[in-house]
């Protein structure tokens, strides 16, 4: 199976040629943590707590730059165009509009890139991986095995 493969030589600026994105105030449906001041420990414990909250309340979380509507990055863009086009449900979670999400989701993951895809609470991969789990029906075959509705007219490749 491709998941997992980890190469933590990457790093998460040099894969992304989106430029850098000013969003507004209250722009999507995004709502960060509430965390405890001056204490980074806390912090980074209260975001990892928001992290596992959100990936245990969906069954399918994409941490991604941008929305599934207004992806930021041609990576973000192209796993959420995989899920679009399977008819999976998922839950899109902007990291661009909290630094400390950008960063919690990479020590959490403990997976240097964005985006990041959970199903069922497993952590499945990034852009290269999701792409070839979908090209080779691995990714088809996860949702069958984990209970995840899709659309199997166009799970064909």
């Amino acid at each position: 199976p491709l998941r997992r493969v980890r190469n933590d030589a990457l790093s998460i600026d040099s894969h992304c040629s989106a430029p850098p994105c000013s969003l507004q105030q209250g722009q999507g449906a995004f709502e960060p943590p509430h965390r405890a001041k001056g204490n980074s420990m806390t912090d980074q414990q209260a975001v990892h707590d928001w992290i596992a909250k959100t990936i245990a309340a969906n069954d399918v979380v994409l941490f991604m730059k941008g929305t599934s509507r207004f992806p930021q990055c041609g990576f973000s863009a192209q796993v959420a165009q995989i899920l679009n086009h399977l008819g999976v449900e998922y839950k899109d979670v902007n990291v661009l509009e909290d630094m400390s999400i950008r960063e919690g989701i990479k020590t959490f993951s403990n997976w240097p890139t964005i985006p990041q895809l959970y199903v069922k609470g497993e952590f499945i991969g990034g852009c290269d991986i999701v792409r070839e789990m979908f090209q080779q029906g691995e990714l088809q075959r996860l949702f069958d095995e984990k209970g995840v509705g899709y659309d199997k007219k166009s799970a064909v490749v």
